[in-house]
């Protein structure tokens, strides 16, 4: 007798029971078709992908099982009933929980506050705070998750604020968890610990959501895939059942021959000169020295937590300064705040793109020229024709999938916000472009893209400075890496001449 571990994995996946099916679901918005005939069928005991380029329709989807986004055609069944969600807090009652890649944690308030936040345990007319303590202790010793409930979420790193908002979707005893790229902020310690949170979700029934951009992830832990592109179902399988490449075509309706675009650019003369830079407030970078030349495309790597994104941040006027010297085209400058560092010919694409990134509420126009008001200024007065073209250059230069001009940003996928700030940066013309995480979040082909854009802008002479927690981006499309530990730089290495090993063993060297 054959049991179930035994069987074809593909086999054993379908045998499980269904927690959840999305038939035919249809989704209109004025000028666009979100969705159009959309199925997803989930199982307990199951990890289920959900893939496809930004703005395939993933966001969509879940936002109408949630009830954020009323469907217009289509049936939801949720274990065994049809059901149809009015309000996020619905579908959470119902036992659907969800882990949004964009954190949406109140920081002044503490870690168990945000956990029980809505459903506080009551003692009389009093919330119990002592168990209210003991609940989140006990859940975080399931997980193994070490931070202190009463903690600040404020004093948290993004890593345990995402730890945090696992271990609330865990607190709802969910049949259905949604995680949404759930490991942009982690470290490769951390995300082994997620996947030991998500075996456990499994053993308890559950039924995994996951969506991710990395496809070493989804053939790790995932049982089965569904694809979408433009609107559209394009597949369910079983992972056992198909392989990258294949998984990819479907994807982007076409074949990527290579992940990274071929690199032209030739680095020329030293343009910029760091040297000896530490910030004020520590722990935080200490006597970092490098330089980078005319042409180069110079990545920032090291584990989470080795202070990479300081040192852009300090450049940019951003932190404050104890020591250093930075020199550009052999003139030293200072750049106190960000709109003296963008007059210096300075541009930082940030790695939170909904905390510092963009205007969420305001359109597409107003994202895509904020940064460069001045040029259209005329006697006191906006001039709206050339306000116009640049908003359509970023549009059809970043190929940002959107309805208008006019179409509010946060209504965008995440990669269509990212295209958006990254087309802001480049309308003010940067001497340096530093670029924090540029593609958290991206699906392959948009990744593709940007870093087609950003060979192509250092062939043109731009000088780039990537940060990057994937080791195959920083190997795939950078000339040098400085390698970070702990706030110092602990080498900068070749990239032709090195490899995962040695930066690795670099980023460890002062921890």
């Amino acid at each position: 007798m054959v049991t179930a571990s035994q069987e074809h994995p593909a086999a054993a996946a379908a045998a499980e029971p269904v927690l959840l099916t999305m038939s035919n679901v249809h989704k209109a918005f004025p000028g666009v078709k979100a969705l159009d005939g959309v199925n997803l069928t989930v199982r307990a005991h199951s990890v289920h992908a959900l893939m496809g380029e930004n703005g395939a329709g993933k966001s969509t989807l879940l936002k109408c099982l949630f009830g954020i986004y009323a469907k217009d055609e289509g049936s939801i069944c949720f274990l065994g009933k049809e059901v149809d969600f009015t309000t996020a807090k619905e579908a959470l009652e119902a036992g659907i929980s969800m882990v949004h890649q964009e954190l949406n944690l109140v920081k002044q308030s503490s870690v168990m506050d945000n956990l029980w936040l809505g459903r506080y345990p009551k003692k009389g007319l009093f919330i119990d705070h002592k168990k209210m303590y003991r609940d989140t202790r006990a859940i975080f010793e399931e997980l193994e998750i070490d931070i202190d409930p009463r903690q600040k979420v404020a004093k948290l790193t993004v890593s345990e604020m995402q730890m945090v908002e696992i271990a609330k979707a865990f607190s709802y005893d969910a049949k259905i968890v949604i995680m949404d790229e759930p490991t942009s902020s982690l470290s490769e310690k951390e995300v082994a610990h997620l996947f030991k949170i998500i075996a456990k979700l499994k053993e308890r029934g559950c039924g995994i959501v996951y969506i991710s951009h990395k496809m070493d992830e989804i053939f790790k832990i995932c049982d089965e895939i569904t694809i979408l592109r433009d609107g559209k179902w394009i597949d369910t399988v079983a992972v056992a059942d198909t392989n990258m490449d294949e998984l990819v075509a479907k994807m982007v309706g076409r074949s990527l021959t290579q992940r990274f675009p071929h690199k032209e650019n030739t680095p020329g003369e030293v343009v910029l000169k760091v040297e000896n830079l530490s910030a004020r407030n520590q722990p935080s970078i200490q006597d970092v020295c490098f330089d980078l030349r005319q042409g180069e495309i110079l990545g920032i790597g090291g584990l989470v937590g080795a202070k990479r994104t300081d040192i852009v941040e300090a450049l940019f006027g951003i932190r404050e300064l104890k020591d250093g010297k930075v020199t550009l085209h052999g003139k030293e400058i200072h750049n106190k705040t960000s709109l003296q560092a963008i007059r210096n010919g300075f541009a930082l694409v940030t790695e939170e793109r909904r905390s510092t990134g963009i205007f969420a509420g305001l359109d597409i126009a107003f994202n895509s020229l904020i940064s460069n008001m001045r040029r259209y200024t005329k006697l006191g007065l906006l001039s709206d024709k050339p306000m116009k073209k640049d908003t359509q250059w970023v549009i059809d230069s970043m190929r940002v999938k959107t309805p208008s001009q006019k179409t509010r940003i946060g209504s965008l996928s995440g990669g269509n916000q990212q295209k958006v700030i990254i087309g802001r940066w480049l309308l003010t013309g940067p001497e340096i472009l530093m670029l924090d995480e540029p593609t958290r979040g991206i699906d392959v082909g948009a990744k593709f893209e940007i870093y087609q854009l950003i060979v192509d802008l250092a062939k043109r002479g731009k000088a780039v400075i990537i940060i990057s927690s994937e080791m195959p981006e920083l190997l795939g499309i950078t000339d040098r890496i400085v390698v970070m530990s702990a706030g110092k730089v602990a080498g900068v290495v070749e990239t032709a001449r090195t490899s995962q090993e040695e930066i690795l063993q670099l980023s460890a060297k002062y921890l």
